[in-house]
């Protein structure tokens, strides 16, 4: 858990942090940073303000351990080629730029992957304290090696979301589904005629038209 809270009393074995739950946690020399601190002023002074993380509380005893180090944000099995992600310059040699990306180990920025025309030093692209977004390129688990790079990040596209599936309807979507498109009873089409129908109904007529003339004809004839 991340707290805020205020610096109350420096000791030689490390600083008591109010955080505001009624004990000053103790954060203990050897977790003021990653980097080793000889003397707990060196990096804090009382009154003031830091970012702390829990690390131990021990109800019984009244006791909370805090840290400074802010915990790992990559383990080494989620460090894979390909992953982008915000880091800080940490510090800089001839060759390129080490940058903390909240792994293990800072990973190296080489000259040759700041940016898309050539960089001499890496002092004319970045400073130290400056945030940057990285691309992983290699991952050495053995030798603890992160290879990063500034080019790839610029170039870097983002994933095209994929098109949700549809969500299978449940039983009843699919009975009230078929009642809609079942006709009712009340509607049900007539069937169909054959092209010969028009045909036949209208030679029906015809036949019954002359029966009904031939027999008037012999009656007019009988009387």
């Amino acid at each position: 858990m991340a707290l805020s809270g205020r610096v109350t009393r420096l000791e030689l074995s490390g600083a008591l942090v109010d955080v505001g739950v009624g004990t000053d946690g103790l954060v203990h020399i050897s977790r003021l940073s990653r980097q080793r601190v000889n003397r707990v002023e060196e990096v804090l002074q009382v009154g003031q303000q830091v970012e702390a993380w829990v690390e131990r509380v021990d109800p019984a005893i009244q006791r909370l351990e805090l840290t400074l180090i802010q915990p790992l944000r990559f383990e080494w099995r989620d460090l894979r080629p390909g992953v982008r992600t915000t880091g800080k310059v940490v510090s800089m040699e001839r060759y390129g730029a080490f940058v903390d990306i909240g792994a293990e180990r800072s990973g190296l920025v080489h000259v040759s992957e700041m940016g898309p025309d050539y960089v001499a030093r890496p002092e004319d692209v970045v400073k130290v304290g400056a945030s940057v977004e990285v691309v992983v390129l290699e991952v050495d688990t053995k030798k603890k090696q992160i290879r990063l790079s500034m080019k790839a990040a610029e170039q870097f596209e983002m994933p095209q979301e994929e098109t949700p599936e549809p969500v299978p309807a449940t039983a009843m979507e699919i009975a009230l589904r078929k009642a809609m498109e079942s006709p009712s009873p009340e509607s049900k089409p007539e069937p169909a005629k054959s092209p010969g129908a028009p045909r036949k109904t209208r030679l029906t007529q015809e036949e019954i038209l002359a029966r009904t003339l031939e027999q008037r004809a012999k009656t007019t004839a009988g009387k």
